[in-house]
C-alpha cells in the first residue's frame, strides 16, 4: 500500500505555503461559520493542522461524518491571518480540494469528549481506553514511558550490562505475593506460574558466568492495585552483577537514574551520588517510615519519657512520638481536618498544642503538658508559634501515624517542603527476619535469597531478630522505587537461613533445585536491584495514579474491561488443561 500522506499534521510551517499536501488523521471539530465556510480540526499522532472549508460542495461532503472519523485530505497549504502561536503549526492552514472519509466513526455522540477524557470516570476511560489514548495528553505519557525506557536501555548498555529475556513460564516462588498459575496440559494435575520476578534466573545467570545482566522485565503478581501499584502486572528495570557487593550496585543506578530524572522529570534536580543512606531502623524511628521523603526536612522525635508521666490516657504504657513544626499557622478546622485525614490513612489517633506569644501552651493536649512546659519546651527548643503534632500507641503504630503527620505537615507548613527536585536515598539494613502478622512465626523479611550480615556466625550464634541482612530500598521522594540485595550464594548459609524459618535442606532442594544445585558448581558472590518502571515514569510525569503511565492497565479490581478479562473459558477448554471449577457458595 502507498504511503497515504505527504506531511503529518504537526509538519507544515509558512515555508510550504503554496505546496499541494496530502494529510491524514481524525476529525477532531469543526466550527461551521456559515454553509460555505468552516474550521475543521485534524490530529494525527503528531499534531493537528487547520483545515478551512470554503464551499458549500466541501461543507455537504462532510455532512454525515461523524468526529473521530479518520479521513485523507488533499489541499493547498496558506498563510493563516489569525495565527495561533501556541500550535505548532499556527502560521498555516490548509484548503481541502478532495476529502475522503478512510474510517467512519458510526457513532454522533462519543463516551466522552477526547480532550477532556481525563475528567471521565476511571472505568469508562479504561473501557473506552482507545478513545482516551486519543487524548494527546494521555498519549504523550506513553511515548514519554517508551523514550524513558529507551534511554534507561542505553545506559545500561553503556555500562556493560547484556540485556537477557528469562523464562515467562516457569515455577512457583516465594516472593511475597501470590502467582498467576498456568495449568499444564500435557501434565495434569501441574501448573507453571507467571514469574513474580526474573529472581532465580537473574541469579543462575551470575553462576553460569554471565557478568552484568538486565531486562525490562515483565512481573506478575496477584495483588490489590494502590495508586502507586498496578495489579497483576509491572515491569522493572531488572538488573544482577556478578563478585559485586552493596556498594556496586549502588554506583551503577546512582550513574544510570538521576540524568534520566533531570531529563524527563517535572522537575529538573535530582540527586547526585553518593545518595543518602538510611538504616531501616534510624528511618523508623527519624521519619516514621521506611519510604521518606527527604523533600521535607522535619524529623520525628521520641517523647515517650517527656511526656509519660502526664495524666492523658492515650499515653499511659505507649511509645510517645512528636514531629514540631514552625510556619503552620492553621486553623483549629483546619488542624481538625489534618488530625482526621491522618487516622484515617494511618489508623491511629494524633494529637497536638500549639506554643502562644508568651511560650504557654494551648489547644489540644496543652493543659496535659503546661505543668512541665519548661522541661518540654527545653528539651524539644520549642519557641513561640510552634506546632507540636504527637501520636501514641505501640511503637510500630505510634511510628507509622508519625511517618504520616510528618509527611503532611510538612507539605502545609511554610519551608518545609522543598517540592521541586527528585531525592534520593538508600534505605538500609533491613532485619533478616521478622515476626509474620498472619502466622505469628519467624518469617522473612524481605527476599529470602539475601545475604545475612555476619554471614554463617550470625546465623549460628545472632537471635534471628537481631540478624541484618545486606538488603536495600531505593526510595524517591516517599516513594519506593525499587528493593534489592547482596545475594546468598553459599549453599551451606543458604540452608542454615532457610532452616530459621522451618524449611530443612532437602526442602530447599526441592524449592530451588535449580539455583541450589548451581550454587553447588561454584558460584560468585553477586548482586541486583530492580526499580520499577511504572512507578518511575509515574514519578517523572507527575501523575498520581500509576494507571496515567501504562497503556492498557487495568482497574482497582484487577479486571481489562476493555478486553472482559477476566473471563469464563469454555467447557472444552478446562477439559484439555484438566480442570474443574468449585465456585464458592453464596
Amino acid at each position: 500500500m502507498m504511503q497515504s500522506r505527504t506531511h503529518t499534521c504537526n509538519e507544515l510551517r509558512l515555508a510550504d505555503c503554496g505546496k499541494a499536501v496530502t494529510l491524514v488523521g481524525w476529525y477532531e471539530n469543526m466550527r461551521k461559520v456559515s454553509r460555505n465556510l468552516g474550521f475543521l480540526i485534524l490530529r494525527d499522532f503528531y499534531g493537528v493542522t487547520q483545515l478551512v472549508i470554503e464551499t458549500e460542495e466541501m461543507m455537504q461532503a462532510l455532512d454525515g461524518v461523524n468526529k473521530e472519523s479518520t479521513i485523507q485530505v488533499e489541499g493547498v497549504v496558506r498563510e493563516r491571518s489569525n495565527k495561533t502561536a501556541s500550535l505548532a503549526t499556527g502560521d498555516i492552514e490548509v484548503v481541502p480540494s478532495r476529502i475522503q472519509v478512510l474510517g467512519k466513526c458510526i457513532y454522533p455522540a462519543l463516551p466522552f469528549e477526547i480532550r477532556q477524557s481525563k475528567e471521565a470516570d476511571e472505568n469508562f476511560r479504561l473501557k473506552y481506553r482507545y478513545l482516551d489514548l486519543r487524548n494527546p495528553e494521555v498519549k504523550d505519557r506513553i511515548l514519554m514511558r517508551s523514550r524513558i525506557v529507551t534511554e534507561l536501555r542505553e545506559r545500561m548498555n553503556a555500562l556493560d550490562f547484556v540485556e537477557i529475556t528469562t523464562p515467562i513460564l516457569t515455577c512457583s516462588s516465594p516472593e511475597g505475593a501470590r502467582d498467576y498459575l498456568v495449568p499444564a496440559r500435557n501434565h495434569p494435575g501441574k501448573f507453571y506460574a507467571l514469574p513474580q520476578a526474573p529472581q532465580q534466573f537473574k541469579q543462575i545467570l551470575m553462576a553460569s558466568g554471565f557478568d552484568r545482566y538486565y531486562q525490562i522485565a515483565p512481573c506478575f503478581r496477584d495483588e490489590d492495585a494502590r495508586a502507586d501499584r498496578s495489579p497483576g502486572e509491572f515491569y522493572q528495570l531488572d538488573m544482577e552483577m556478578a563478585f559485586a557487593g552493596q556498594e556496586d550496585v549502588f554506583s551503577v543506578m546512582e550513574t544510570v537514574l538521576p540524568p534520566v530524572f533531570e531529563k524527563y522529570g517535572t522537575y529538573q534536580t535530582a540527586s547526585k551520588a553518593p545518595f543518602v543512606r538510611i538504616p531501616y531502623l534510624e528511618a523508623l524511628e527519624k521519619y516514621g517510615t521506611d519510604k521518606p521523603d527527604l523533600r521535607i526536612d522535619l524529623l520525628v522525635t521520641d517523647v515517650t519519657e517527656l511526656f509519660g508521666g502526664t495524666e492523658f490516657g492515650p499515653f499511659q504504657n505507649s511509645v510517645i512520638k512528636a514531629v514540631v513544626t514552625d510556619g503552620y499557622t492553621a486553623t483549629r478546622k483546619e488542624i481538625d481536618k489534618l488530625c482526621a485525614e491522618v487516622e484515617v490513612e494511618a489508623g491511629n489517633k494524633a494529637f497536638w498544642f500549639k506554643v502562644d506569644d508568651t511560650g504557654n501552651y494551648v489547644g489540644g493536649i496543652a493543659k496535659f503538658l503546661n505543668e512541665k512546659r519548661d522541661v518540654v519546651s527545653a528539651a524539644l527548643n520549642l519557641k513561640p508559634g510552634d506546632f507540636v503534632g504527637v501520636t501514641a500507641g505501640n511503637k510500630q503504630a505510634a511510628q507509622k501515624t508519625a511517618g504520616v503527620l510528618r509527611r503532611m505537615l510538612g507539605m502545609q507548613a511554610e519551608g518545609h517542603f522543598h517540592k521541586e527536585c527528585y531525592e534520593f536515598c538508600w534505605i538500609v539494613d533491613f532485619p533478616m527476619y521478622e515476626i509474620g502478622e498472619e502466622s505469628g512465626e519467624l518469617e522473612f523479611c524481605h527476599n529470602p535469597f539475601s545475604m545475612p550480615q555476619g554471614g554463617l556466625e550470625a546465623l549460628e550464634t545472632m537471635d534471628p531478630l537481631e540478624v541484618l541482612a545486606y538488603q536495600y530500598d531505593l526510595v524517591c521522594n516517599g516513594v519506593e522505587l525499587s528493593s534489592g540485595a547482596v545475594r546468598n550464594h553459599d549453599p551451606e548459609l543458604m540452608v542454615k537461613a532457610f532452616n530459621k524459618v522451618g524449611l530443612g535442606e532437602e526442602a530447599v532442594k526441592a524449592k530451588f533445585p535449580a539455583m541450589y544445585n548451581a550454587f553447588c558448581y561454584g558460584a560468585p558472590p553477586h548482586a541486583g536491584i530492580a526499580p520499577g518502571v511504572d512507578r518511575m515514569v509515574m514519578l517523572l510525569a507527575g501523575e498520581d495514579s500509576i494507571r496515567e503511565v501504562i497503556p492498557f492497565p487495568m482497574n482497582k479490581q484487577a479486571q481489562d474491561i476493555m478486553m472482559g478479562a477476566p473471563a469464563e473459558v469454555e467447557a472444552k477448554q478446562l477439559e484439555d488443561v484438566h480442570i474443574q471449577i468449585k465456585l464458592p457458595e453464596k
